[in-house]
């Protein structure tokens, strides 16, 4: 969910296929079944899910004829990348989306239709919801749950302990956070208490509007066409998010940090407490000065939230291989895959029906992720790209205003919001 640079201009050029193709198109074989002969597969993911795909991809080259060959290309470039490529129809086999991309991808035909295939999966009830929801079109299927990653409040225990404060006991409220990260930062140094993203637009939204869903609070309508933004729960958040930086508590890069090292200070054990992507447990190597904590996000007063994100997974509308891609897909979704490979290497699994796993019961954060995916929220807009991602986009200086600003939260909202608003209703 980090920023990405030039996605009005994806977004421009996915929309562009439509005026040379009549609607999205149907698997090309017509059929619905999976070949595993040998073939060579292509496969683009974008930077943030590069890991996962990979580990899944070299557990399927290793037991399979076909081979699935990857290219990762930078998260601030892959719409723009999707959007040429769709344009002149040279799409890869198998290609991967932020989630939140998934509705434009299946309304203007950058998927091919796999609904008979989806519907031959005996466990399609247990897929992801969001997941399906976002890349289904007029009643049909065009990708499949890649890989959640939702946010949640990772917090340093080495930290929690040399501070005095209980590492069993993580903070429930947003006062909470406020008065734990100050007793961290008080252990001087280069620790700080807290930290998050504030140029991040997809950061920001990803770590933030949990807090506000949490109390009660709302971020845009559920047509995903009108933002909700300017609210009293919001301002409080944005207030306490203004707070934490304006006290020290959080680095002073923080005001900068655009994306890419967003995760950094706190892998390298000087933060006390940052929300992020469930995904990044897989990366995290831990020892003395670095002992990971997960809890849900907290709201002003209590409850908790999250925003489900991650990628969908289908196959290029162009693709000349579709039976071959659909093995590859339906590998994935199986229960090998899901708990060998997916669960073991401490992900969450995209089904429902496979949450209670060996893994998940060894590793308590596992279930903490687990809990969060079917009490979280996932946002649908068929503009979400170009309002919240995009750097050029309306949300960027909303959320930097409400954060940073002189004005306050509540002044920065309420001029944003209609900005945020015709471009949630703009286009398609």
């Amino acid at each position: 969910m980090i920023a990405r640079a030039r996605a009005a201009v994806a977004v421009a050029a996915v929309l562009a296929l439509t005026a040379c193709q009549a609607g999205p198109p149907s698997t090309a074989d017509g059929g619905t079944g999976a070949v595993d002969d040998g073939t060579t597969i292509t496969m683009w993911t974008r930077s943030p899910t590069a890991t996962f795909s990979q580990t899944l991809v070299d557990a399927y080259n290793a037991s399979h004829k076909n081979k699935v060959k990857l290219t990762v290309f930078p998260a601030d470039s892959y719409q723009q990348k999707v959007g040429t490529a769709a344009g002149a129809k040279q799409l890869p086999d198998l290609l991967a989306s932020d989630v939140v991309y998934a509705p434009n991808y299946a309304a203007n035909g950058v998927f091919m239709d796999l609904t008979a295939r989806v519907n031959q999966l005996p466990f399609k009830a247990s897929l992801a919801p969001a997941h399906m929801k976002a890349a289904a079109h007029d009643g049909k299927e065009f990708a499949v749950p890649h890989d959640i990653d939702l946010s949640a409040m990772f917090y340093n225990k080495a930290l929690f302990t040399k501070a005095g404060l209980d590492p069993a006991k993580p903070p429930t409220t947003l006062a909470e956070i406020v008065a734990d990260a100050k007793q961290i930062s008080a252990l001087g140094g280069d620790v700080k208490g807290y930290f998050f993203g504030g140029a991040c637009p997809g950061c920001q939204l990803f770590t933030s509007w949990p807090m506000i869903w949490a109390s009660g609070g709302t971020v845009l309508n559920e047509q995903g066409t009108a933002s909700t933004i300017d609210n009293p729960v919001a301002s409080q958040v944005y207030a306490t998010l203004h707070q934490l930086y304006a006290d020290g508590l959080v680095p002073a890069s923080a005001k900068d940090e655009s994306g890419p090292t967003w995760t950094q200070s706190f892998l390298d054990g000087k933060i006390g407490i940052q929300p992020m992507g469930a995904t990044a447990l897989q990366g995290i190597k831990e020892g003395p000065d670095l002992q990971v904590g997960v809890a849900p996000i907290p709201g002003l007063t209590g409850g908790s939230s999250s925003f489900v994100g991650g990628d969908v997974l289908g196959v290029g509308a162009n693709s000349q291989h579709a039976a071959a891609a659909w093995d590859f897909i339906s590998w994935t979704l199986s229960d090998q895959a899901q708990v060998d490979v997916v669960a073991k290497h401490k992900n969450i699994t995209v089904r429902s029906d496979l949450a209670d796993n060996t893994y998940a019961k060894q590793d308590p954060r596992l279930a903490v992720f687990n809990k969060l995916a079917g009490q979280g929220q996932t946002p649908i807009s068929v503009n979400f790209g170009k309002t919240y991602n995009d750097t050029n986009g309306p949300w960027t200086q909303t959320v930097i205003d409400a954060v940073f600003a002189a004005t306050g939260p509540a002044t920065a909202l309420h001029d944003h919001n209609a900005a945020i608003t015709e471009s949630l209703a703009s286009g398609g």
